[in-house]
């Protein structure tokens, strides 16, 4: 399953992102992972959560952050939950038809591991194609 969040900024994803978040520490029965640039939810995320700082580890594009989420599942079978804050930032792209076809591949390791992901994009929603409004 995905759920995507999308919005301009002041819109409030990063406050929905973090109570999110946070109800997953009780609601998910494995582990929740949460990948952000910058540190900014250091402070308002439970210590449960194994926050990634993305920067350290240079994920520059959509290919890489396939490689890196697939790393961390199969380095932890227990995974449950996966946030992503700011994916767009993160990979450095405006989020174009990469997206649609990032999110494709998501929704099908998702379905194939039994994995939620929840995605924040700092974008408008009226520029979101329809391959992404349907995670909307």
């Amino acid at each position: 399953m995905i759920k995507v969040i999308m919005g301009v900024k002041g819109t409030g994803k990063t406050k929905q992102m973090i109570d999110m978040i946070n109800a997953a520490v009780n609601n998910e029965h494995g582990n929740v992972v949460c990948i952000e640039k910058g540190r900014k939810l250091t402070y308002d995320i439970s210590y449960h959560i194994r926050l990634v700082e993305a920067e350290q580890y240079n994920i520059s594009n959509f290919e890489v952050m396939r490689g890196f989420i697939s790393g961390l599942y199969a380095g932890n079978f227990d995974i449950t939950h996966i946030f992503i804050d700011s994916l767009c930032k993160i990979v450095s792209s405006d989020c174009g038809p990469e997206l649609d076809s990032f999110l494709a591949w998501l929704d099908g390791f998702a379905e194939r591991n039994n994995i939620k992901f929840t995605i924040s994009i700092s974008a408008d929603e009226s520029v979101a194609s329809e391959d992404v409004k349907k995670y909307f």
